[in-house]
């Protein structure tokens, strides 16, 4: 037979004896991690939550949508094809040809065009333009008929063409630079050229190097030479 009075003891506790309660079994933790046994125990379970973190990290990496690569990501340039461009280009991150310690990258145009092999581009920097193209902007489609131009071409996936007679069917050479590259390149008197980005977002960034001061409004630069750009 059950004992009303007992029951009614065990359902009617006081806040006053809950709190001891409570208190006697948080005294009662304190002592068992004091003591030497709660170490193995202590480290178990820091071997635990240390297994399920890093499983969750794993399983949040691999379920991650991957971040598309850039269109030319997957594809390969060939020396053939800079050549034709009368183009040479460097890696910018470090450590690189141009790129020697970890402040970033730097170079004489005209040195490199030189070291490089790349003819026709300008000996000396009597005019110099410095400046930048967004997304699906196009700079140059012209022709200089009295300097030698060499060029830094660098920050964003960039198209470069030069007038090129040898290259059959189309009469230009056409490489395409990425974000992570600087290029170098030379336009000779006389030939068209071309610099547009085809960044969806970055912005690209150039330096024209002339070996003469040039007029853009006299009869020395021809303008829009290719009607498609």
């Amino acid at each position: 037979m059950a004992n009303p009075r007992r029951n009614s003891y065990s359902n009617n506790q006081t806040p006053e004896n809950q709190l001891q309660s409570q208190s006697f079994s948080l005294s009662s933790l304190i002592f068992f991690l004091k003591r030497p046994h709660a170490f193995p125990f202590l480290l178990s379970t820091f071997l635990l939550l240390t297994w399920v973190s890093l499983r969750l990290q794993h399983s949040h990496h691999f379920s991650s949508p991957q971040k598309p690569q850039s269109s030319r990501g997957n594809q390969k340039w060939s020396r053939e094809e800079d050549e034709n461009a009368n183009l040479v280009r460097f890696s910018s991150r470090f450590p690189s040809q141009i790129s020697r310690d970890k402040r970033g990258w730097l170079l004489d145009p005209v040195s490199v065009a030189l070291q490089a092999g790349i003819s026709g581009g300008a000996i000396s920097c009597a005019s110099v333009h410095l400046g930048q193209i967004r997304p699906g902007g196009v700079r140059g489609n012209h022709r200089h008929s009295a300097c030698n131009e060499t060029f830094i071409i660098w920050g964003a996936e960039t198209k470069f063409r030069l007038e090129n007679s040898q290259i059959e069917d189309k009469g230009f050479a056409e490489v395409t630079i990425s974000a992570e590259e600087v290029a170098v390149a030379a336009s000779p008197s006389g030939t068209a050229h071309a610099v547009v980005n085809v960044d969806p977002t970055r912005i690209t960034y150039f330096l024209g190097c002339q070996d003469s001061i040039i007029t853009y409004n006299s009869s020395t630069t021809e303008f829009n030479v290719w009607k498609n750009l």
